[in-house]
C-alpha cells in the first residue's frame, strides 16, 4: 500500500443497499471508489447498532480496493483481532472509546493492519499529539457519529492544525461526516486527502443504475482537487 496524498473517496457502506453490499462495493469501486468505508456501531459508544467482524469478512472478497474499517465502538480492543481476521486494511479507534489509546493502536499495528485514531467533533486535536509516531491515519469526525446523512460540523481549524502536526510523517487525514461537493473543498484545502461520503455518494443510483454513482464520486473529486 503505498502511500501518497491524493485526494481519495471513500464512500461508505451505511448508505448502501444493506441487501446487497457486495453488488453494491462493485458497483461503487467500478464508478471510481479509491477506498471502502465500513461503520461498526455498538449501540454504546454510539446511538445505532450496525455489523460487526462476521459482516466484514463476508464482504472482504468483493472489496479490491481498501477496506477501511471504523469502529464507533467501546470497549474496542477485545474486537480487533476479529476485525483483522476479517481483512481489515486499516482499523480505526476513536480517543474516546478507551483509557488506554496507545494499546489500542499498538494491538492493531500488531496484527498486521493500518491504524487509524479517530476525533469527535468535541475533542481536540492535541488529544492525538502523542500519537503521531504510532498512526497511520488520523480521522476528523464532522457530525456526531452514530448516524449517517447528518448535517457537516466544520472542522477545519482542526484539520490544518493535525495538519502541521503531521508535517512529513506519511499520515492520512480522513474526514467523516457530511461530506458532499459544497463540503469537501473546505476539508481538501486544509489538509484531508481521504473523504468518506455516504448519501452524497450512493444518492440516486443502485446495482441496477450505479451511473449515478459515478457522477456523484466525480463532482466531489472534481471539488476538492479544485481547492488544492
Amino acid at each position: 500500500m503505498t502511500f501518497d496524498r491524493s485526494i481519495k473517496i471513500a464512500p461508505s457502506i451505511l448508505a448502501a443497499d444493506f441487501a446487497n453490499f457486495g453488488a453494491e462495493i462493485q458497483a461503487v469501486e467500478a464508478q471510481g471508489a479509491d477506498w471502502i468505508h465500513v461503520d461498526v456501531m455498538d449501540g454504546h459508544f454510539v446511538p445505532a447498532i450496525t455489523f460487526g467482524a462476521q459482516t466484514c469478512k463476508a464482504i472482504r472478497p468483493h472489496i479490491k480496493t481498501i477496506m477501511d474499517v471504523h469502529l464507533m465502538i467501546s470497549p474496542v480492543d477485545a474486537y480487533l483481532e476479529g476485525f483483522a481476521e476479517a481483512g481489515a486494511d486499516f482499523i480505526t479507534a476513536h480517543v474516546e472509546a478507551g483509557p488506554h489509546i496507545h494499546r489500542t493502536l499498538q494491538n492493531i499495528r500488531s496484527l498486521g493492519c493500518k491504524a487509524g485514531v479517530a476525533l469527535n467533533p468535541g475533542t481536540p486535536a492535541s488529544a492525538v499529539a502523542e500519537l503521531m509516531d504510532m498512526v497511520d491515519l488520523v480521522c476528523v469526525m464532522t457530525v456526531n457519529p452514530g448516524f449517517g446523512g447528518q448535517k457537516f460540523i466544520d472542522m477545519t481549524a482542526k484539520v490544518r492544525e493535525l495538519r502541521t502536526m503531521i508535517g512529513d510523517r506519511p499520515i492520512h487525514i480522513e474526514i467523516d461526516g457530511g461530506v458532499d461537493p459544497t463540503t469537501a473543498p473546505l476539508v481538501a484545502g486544509a489538509g484531508a486527502d481521504v473523504l468518506v461520503a455516504g448519501s452524497a455518494v450512493f444518492r440516486g443510483g443502485s446495482v441496477a443504475d450505479p451511473a449515478p454513482y459515478g457522477v456523484n464520486l466525480k463532482a466531489i473529486r472534481a471539488a476538492a482537487s479544485a481547492a488544492l
